[in-house]
């Protein structure tokens, strides 16, 4: 499926199956992703500038977009951290680049995740965005394999025009975000649980 695919398949498939389940009378109404902000912190970049270089030319490949540098905001003594510190990236996608990016993970990086069972509930928000931990950027194609052993990790939020979670999850799953099962969910629920009275 192409970018303008996954657009137009919101537009003519799912903007009026979400009218008719949650009974909207405006399609400005219906729920949809606004935005993607994709973060990376790089701890070693408050004490060498020179370390972002290589994840931020990774990021720039993976995105499609340059990204901006974050800093701190306040300073930390036991980290040896100053305020105004770069500490992290980060780039935020919209329009054509935002669909690009979310057909490549439901098609691309999901199935190269080791073990991926789909995705927990638990990571929405409370208002309707959803939270996704890479633990490596090297499943992105883009990335350069040679960077491996310092291979660092992506926060992706998937930020949608909804405070309603619901909602939020039923477009993503109409999308093509795969979810946990269940059963699944349960499962693990359960897990947390044992390992808290083992506790």
């Amino acid at each position: 499926m192409s970018v303008n695919n996954l657009k137009k398949k919101y537009q003519e498939e799912i903007v009026p199956r979400l009218l008719r389940e949650f009974g909207l009378k405006s399609s400005l109404a219906v729920p949809r992703v606004i935005k993607i902000v994709v973060n990376m912190g790089v701890g070693e970049g408050a004490k060498d500038k020179g370390l972002l270089e290589a994840p931020a030319l990774d990021l720039a490949r993976i995105t499609g977009q340059k990204p901006k540098i974050t800093k701190s905001r306040v300073a930390i003594a036991g980290f040896r951290l100053r305020e105004g510190a770069p500490i992290g990236l980060m780039v935020t996608l919209r329009g054509v680049r935002m669909y690009d990016f979310l057909e490549k993970l439901f098609k691309i990086i999901f199935p190269r995740l080791r073990d991926f069972q789909g995705l927990s509930t638990k990571s929405f928000d409370g208002r309707g965005n959803f939270n996704i931990g890479i633990p490596e950027m090297v499943v992105f194609p883009e990335a350069e394999y040679s960077q491996a052993e310092n291979a660092k990790g992506l926060q992706v939020t998937l930020i949608t025009n909804t405070n309603d979670n619901q909602k939020a999850k039923r477009l993503l799953e109409l999308m093509g975000l795969p979810f946990e099962k269940k059963e699944q969910e349960s499962k693990r629920a359960g897990e947390r649980e044992k390992k808290r009275e083992q506790e």
